[in-house]
């Protein structure tokens, strides 16, 4: 657990660095530079940059975009909810958070998705414990978002994280009947997705960014857990 703490530490304070910047008028390749330069400077790098041939330092996902956005020049939108994906690698271990913020003024449904989708990630943390059935992660969601009338995204999945930006366990935010149980000492991450419509997504042909079917709105907040004897620590909180 320890080992870890540097690379999620370094990662929450990106995360909330590159929140700080969300404004009307700014871009999201603008975000990018300024956390990429906050990470070198702890000594850390940033692990999304050349992964698989990822381009930039983090993922910025507007509005409809549901994972994966590619920052770049387009400036942000008074009422754009926004997505900032951060993970970093120190002393040879990743930690990876993500957080919505809204740029200005946003409408109460847009407001309301993003509460959902944060309320969703704590219920999620508040269950999982040793011994536990990883599967209750998405039942857990499921049963909270299915009476919101919100859909939840099975593309995307959270996963184990530490010397390996991802590895085993696969973590599904969607009732499942996966096996396996949470035992003390893993780390993986949980990030749902919610969307305001249809949950399936469309890979732009720049190979990453994945939008909605229907063009609705998604939301997404993740944290880098661990399970610990007695409960979980949560590592980027």
């Amino acid at each position: 657990i320890n080992a870890m703490r540097p690379a999620s530490t370094i990662a929450r304070n990106a995360l909330a660095l590159g929140g700080r910047m969300v404004r009307a008028g700014t871009t999201t390749e603008a975000i990018d530079n300024e956390i990429h330069k906050y990470i070198i400077s702890q000594g850390a790098y940033p692990s999304c940059l050349n992964y698989m041939g990822f381009p930039k330092s983090v993922c910025t996902s507007v509005n409809n975009v549901i994972a994966h956005g590619i920052p770049d020049t387009r400036e942000l939108i008074a009422g754009d909810i926004i997505n900032i994906d951060v993970t970093v690698y120190k002393d040879g271990f990743h930690g990876d958070t993500s957080a919505m913020f809204g740029v200005g003024k946003v409408d109460s449904l847009g407001v309301k998705l993003m509460d959902a989708t944060r309320e969703s990630l704590e219920l999620a943390i508040d269950m999982c414990g040793p011994g536990v059935p990883i599967s209750r992660i998405g039942e857990t969601i499921e049963s909270f978002v299915g009476p919101l009338g919100y859909s939840i995204s099975a593309q995307l999945t959270g996963h184990g994280v530490g010397r390996s930006f991802h590895q085993n366990p696969l973590i599904y935010h969607h009732a499942n009947e996966e096996p396996g149980e949470m035992l003390p000492g893993m780390a993986f991450t949980i990030e749902p997705i919610l969307c305001q419509g249809v949950p399936d997504g469309i890979q732009w042909p720049d190979g990453w960014t994945i939008v909605t079917e229907d063009g609705g709105r998604s939301a997404q907040f993740e944290h880098t857990i661990v399970i610990t004897e007695t409960g979980v620590d949560v590592l980027t909180a």
